[in-house]
């Protein structure tokens, strides 16, 4: 189980230099130190020494992978790759354009981005697999029938018509929750559940088909006839064994949502003005802050490269042929 583990690290650290390697050339191929320059500069026309004095106060003044002006190892590391992504790999992600610790930024949204995240995708998960179950408890009947329609419906509607007709609904006509905000400790519920609630139910119709044709195609396996024809119930064959044999696809689905608890969901945070990564993306993106975006693209770069070898570990513990093979 180690030495699997370790081959699957192995693995990984290539990856995440690759993908290092491609975000920093994709943001500094589109736009030179020169046009991040100008456009934070507010001036399409600013001279030449403002444009310099800006990158030099930033550290943007660097060759970008190379730096004749120094001698021996500096000519490697005193460069733009180095300062602005590799050190990354420390977790250094130095500044915002208004001069805050990215850093620091960072650590002190990611409790919002959790708080909202984290119930929301048990929930889901929950409701999802809870519905696909009875749909195919109740299959070819006009109760599934009716389920896959509702399915299909919800995945063809927008996740901004949720948002924004649950506000209108819930805070607006029914005032049952604030329309937006957030706060602390007790009063983080108030705040809290339409968002989590929107989220679940926006989510339910493609993950709730989604795992109604993997239970499905459990269902109609020899070793289901012969469960039933040893007498085993349908209930009881669904949960003791469709949804056994079904872990790995599911786990699939599950682990590979990882990213998602810490960097926040973009529209629902920003919709709903709460203070997470996701809101603070958008606000990076608005306002033009390169260094921020970069940081966030590179932690969601680590998480799902971590939560694809969970993903590997998972399957070994539900299926150890995997591991053997």
């Amino acid at each position: 189980m180690l030495a699997y583990i370790v081959r699957r690290l192995l693995y990984a650290v290539p990856i995440l230099l690759g993908v290092n390697l491609f975000t920093f050339m994709l943001f500094f191929g589109v736009n030179s130190p020169d046009d991040i320059a100008r456009m934070q500069l507010g001036a399409k026309y600013a001279s030449p020494e403002a444009i310099q004095r800006w990158k030099v106060e930033r550290g943007y003044d660097k060759p970008m992978f190379y730096n004749p002006a120094q001698e021996g190892a500096e000519k490697l590391t005193d460069t733009l790759f180095v300062d602005k992504s590799l050190r990354m790999f420390t977790f250094d992600f130095g500044q915002a354009n208004d001069g805050h610790d990215i850093a620091l930024e960072i650590r002190g949204r990611v409790g919002p981005s959790f708080a909202v995240a984290l119930p929301t995708f048990a929930l889901s998960l929950v409701a999802a697999i809870t519905f696909a179950m009875l749909l195919v408890f109740f299959r070819a009947t006009v109760l599934d029938f009716w389920g896959v329609t509702l399915c299909v419906i919800m995945m063809s509607i927008s996740s901004m018509f949720y948002i924004i007709g649950g506000q209108w609904l819930v805070s607006k006509a029914w005032a049952l929750a604030p329309v937006s905000g957030y706060a602390g400790g007790v009063d983080m519920g108030r705040f809290l559940w339409l968002p989590v609630f929107i989220g679940v139910v926006g989510g339910l119709g493609a993950s709730a088909r989604w795992y109604r044709t993997i239970f499905l195609e459990e269902i109609s396996r020899d070793y289901i006839r012969t469960a039933r024809a040893k007498g085993l119930s349908e209930l009881a064959a669904l949960f003791r064994h469709v949804l056994k044999n079904a872990m790995i696809p599911i786990l699939t689905g599950v682990v590979v949502v990882i990213p998602a608890l810490f960097t926040g969901s973009l529209v629902m945070e920003s919709f709903f003005a709460i203070p997470g990564l996701g809101s603070y993306t958008i606000e990076a993106i608005r306002s033009q802050d390169f260094g921020v975006v970069r940081s966030m693209v590179f932690i969601g770069s680590v998480l799902y490269i971590i939560s694809l070898i969970l993903t590997d570990i998972s399957y070994t513990l539900v299926d150890p042929r995997v591991r053997l093979g």
